[in-house]
């Protein structure tokens, strides 16, 4: 990759870690679609995203539980059958058309519910394992099948659903997206038994970025600018999988 390429990379990935990690996510929408506009090889793309996932879902998930908005008991029934399917889905490379274009009208929709309607913080109320599970691991073969960790569908769920405030529902996203991320990542490489050394230039980026939209996030905005960040995330994410 040529050097002017690269150093706009670093910076777009950046901006992407800071935005995406104060709402508890990763990135991989953000990193795919930049990547996607300065024209990486597509198998390069996929094994990126979500190695830049790992890393910020890894920083994010530590400044969330270190906040003190963590919550185990919560996390681990959406987390069981999401690693399985995410390694499925991450070792097969069919991502159809349509597929990606109704994907992205769903997150544009929830975006547009977020910035208009805005749900109100109340005592959530945890859905049932069989619940728990099912929505897992629908989210775990999506985020294997389009290279993201799966807290762009998780976290507004959860928040619509009032299952977590917004907060809470930030936290086990980061965990959720770093456990799908590495079981994907380690089916697209048994795939492909192929890694693109140009992703180790965004690391240090991606960890600068994510270190402090994580900060900010778990410790310094209110829960409605975190929403507003998550509103933006999502616009981003759905733009990039209808248009790209």
């Amino acid at each position: 990759m040529e050097i002017e390429y690269l150093a706009v990379l670093t910076l777009a990935v950046l901006i992407v870690a800071f935005l995406y990690s104060s709402v508890g996510h990763a990135g991989a929408s953000g990193y795919i679609a930049v990547m996607s506009l300065l024209s990486v090889a597509p198998a390069a793309i996929k094994p990126t995203a979500l190695t830049l996932n790992i890393l910020v879902a890894s920083i994010g998930a530590w400044q969330f539980w270190r906040a003190g908005h963590f919550s185990w008991r919560f996390f681990w029934p959406f987390a069981l059958l999401s690693v399985p399917f995410a390694f499925v889905a991450g070792y097969v490379n069919l991502p159809t058309h349509s597929f990606k274009l109704l994907l992205g009208a769903v997150l544009i929709y929830s975006a547009g519910h977020l910035l208009l309607r805005p749900p109100q913080e109340q005592e959530p109320t945890h859905p049932s394992l069989a619940k728990a599970f099912s929505v897992g691991g629908s989210i775990g073969f999506f985020s294997g099948l389009t290279g993201t960790g799966g807290g762009i569908f998780l976290t507004p769920l959860l928040l619509f659903l009032h299952w977590a405030r917004a907060k809470q529902a930030a936290a086990v996203s980061a965990l959720f997206i770093l456990v799908n991320s590495m079981a994907g990542l380690l089916g697209n490489f048994s795939s492909t038994k192929q890694f693109p050394t140009f992703a180790l230039a965004l690391v240090v980026a991606a960890g600068i970025g994510g270190t402090a939209g994580s900060y900010f996030g778990s410790r310094r905005f209110a829960p409605a600018v975190i929403k507003r960040f998550l509103a933006v995330v999502l616009l981003i994410a759905g733009a990039k999988l209808m248009f790209t």
